[in-house]
């Protein structure tokens, strides 16, 4: 028994292989990427605050605002290392510790922030939507 086009999926699905492979010939032919440089607490992070609305598996799956900062590749400091990452993580978790930190993150989304970091820690819980979690931070004025 033969389905209904046999053909016709053959030969798109021999056509996305033929340009597929090419693609990541490419991509493997890339010189490594080095890690980034060492994040220590003291030290600005910069980038874009972006927002997501998750739900909270603490509370009853109650959907809660997630903010997240994408800057450069940063190493942690040991015992984290690279999060299991080549370059480090990209991606970093903004915890917000009381409610003015939240209403802060709130009226900073879409726009490119600076965040000096206090505590930083890979991530390792479920739920956690960035490589790296910022547990305690502040905004740093431009």
């Amino acid at each position: 028994m033969t389905t209904h086009r046999f053909g016709v999926r053959l030969g798109v699905a021999l056509l996305a292989v033929t340009f597929a492979a090419p693609c990541a010939i490419a991509q493997q032919s890339d010189a490594p990427q080095k890690p980034g440089k060492m994040i220590r607490a003291g030290d600005v992070l910069s980038g874009e605050l972006g927002v997501m609305k998750v739900r909270d598996t603490k509370n009853r799956g109650k959907r809660v605002a997630t903010y997240q900062i994408t800057s450069e590749p940063r190493r942690l400091p040991p015992p984290n290392g690279l999060c299991n990452l080549e370059t480090g993580p990209e991606t970093f978790q903004l915890i917000p510790t009381n409610d003015a930190q939240a209403a802060q993150l709130k009226s900073l989304s879409g726009k490119a922030i600076s965040v000096k970091v206090d505590e930083i820690a890979c991530a390792k819980d479920a739920g956690e939507m960035s490589e790296a979690i910022v547990t305690k931070w502040s905004v740093v004025a431009k």
